[in-house]
C-alpha cells in the first residue's frame, strides 16, 4: 500500500513538513510506503473553469504542469495526505489553487478518488487551524473518501521551523492520525471482495436560479 503525501507550505522542511512527516512515520511502522511531495513553493494557476477536464475525460487539467503527475500519484495511491500552513484562517494559495484543479479533474473522471483514505493536517502559529484543517476536509468529504480522526483536531503549533517538534500534543495527535490511517487501509484492503461497495450514482445537480 501507497500513501502521497502533499506539503502545501512554502517552506519544504518547516512545520507543516513535520507534521506530515510524523503521520508518515506511523504509516512506515505499518508497512505502508509514503512520498512527501512539496507544492508549496511551486508557481501553480488556479482553476480557470472552463470545463475541458469534464469534456476530454482524460484525467488532466488543460492546464499542464506538475498537477496532472500528481494527479495520477494520487490515483495510484491507496491513501491521500494533505497538509498546509494557516494564511488568513485559511490554506495556503498553492495548495487551494492544486487542490480546485486536482480534485476537479479526479470527480469528472468517474471519481479518481473515491473510497481512498484521505487525511488533512494544519500547521499554525496562534489561531486559524480549524477554518484550514476543515478546508481541506472539504475536499475529501466532496469525492467519497474515508477519512480517519486523531484524538483531536489534526493541527500543530509553530512559528518558525522546527517549532512544532515542541508541541507534544501536536505530535501525538500526528501519531495516532498515522495509526489510525494504517488501520482503516488495512480493513478497506482486507475488506475488498468480503463485502459488496454500494453502486457509485451519477452526480445529480440541483440549481436554485432558473
Amino acid at each position: 500500500m501507497y500513501v502521497v503525501a502533499f506539503n502545501g507550505s512554502p517552506r519544504s522542511n518547516g512545520n507543516t513538513y513535520q507534521a506530515l512527516k510524523t503521520v508518515c512515520a506511523e504509516l512506515v511502522k505499518n508497512e505502508i510506503d509514503t512520498k512527501i511531495i512539496q507544492v508549496g513553493d511551486k508557481t501553480i494557476k488556479g482553476c480557470l473553469g472552463c470545463g475541458d477536464c469534464a469534456r476530454n475525460k482524460d484525467e488532466r487539467c488543460i492546464t499542464d504542469d506538475s498537477v496532472n503527475a500528481w494527479i495520477q500519484k494520487m490515483k495510484e495511491s491507496e491513501g491521500i495526505l494533505l497538509g498546509s500552513p494557516v494564511h488568513y484562517s485559511g490554506i495556503s494559495g498553492a495548495m487551494k489553487s492544486f487542490l480546485d484543479r486536482a480534485f476537479m479533474v479526479a470527480g469528472v473522471n468517474k471519481s479518481l478518488f473515491r473510497y481512498k483514505v484521505g487525511a488533512s493536517v494544519a500547521a499554525v502559529r496562534r489561531s486559524g487551524g480549524l477554518p484550514a484543517f476543515h478546508q481541506l476536509n472539504n475536499y475529501l468529504s466532496y469525492s467519497e473518501m474515508f477519512i480517519p480522526t486523531s484524538n483531536y483536531w489534526n493541527v500543530i503549533h509553530g512559528t518558525i521551523p522546527g517549532e512544532a517538534e515542541k508541541d507534544a500534543e501536536g505530535l501525538q495527535i500526528m501519531r495516532i492520525l498515522g495509526k489510525n490511517m494504517a488501520w482503516l487501509m488495512k480493513v478497506i484492503k482486507y475488506g475488498k471482495g468480503q463485502v459488496t461497495p454500494p453502486e457509485r450514482e451519477k452526480k445529480t445537480a440541483t440549481n436554485f436560479i432558473r
